[in-house]
């Protein structure tokens, strides 16, 4: 959905002691570093982006950090987007994707 979109994918499952970064990529303009987390639910009437709560949204903030010095992205803005699936049982998906779904400062 986001190469639809013209995302460039940076890195999927960046992991270390502190959390999981979904995906980081690079907004179709070129220059904003997107930080992506995926929440997804089975039953069809769930809202899994609402389970990005401000705990949730502090620890994506403090690993945006670490991204930003690890690969050099100083200078670049920083977005945090949210994408949600719902995955019905034999339904296609729902996916709702939620750009600057909170404001955070890196």
């Amino acid at each position: 959905m986001l190469k639809k979109k013209h995302y460039r994918l940076m890195a999927q499952n960046l992991r270390n002691r502190f959390g999981e970064i979904d995906i980081v990529a690079l907004a179709p303009d070129g220059k904003t570093v997107v930080i992506v987390e995926v929440k997804t639910a089975e039953d069809p009437k769930a809202l899994p982006e609402l389970r990005v709560d401000h705990h949730k949204q502090r620890r994506l903030t403090a690993l945006a950090a670490q991204v930003v010095r690890r690969y050099g992205l100083h200078g670049l803005p920083i977005r945090f987007d949210v994408v949600a699936v719902n995955l019905p049982p034999g339904a296609d998906p729902v996916i709702r994707h939620y750009q600057a779904a909170f404001d955070s400062h890196v």
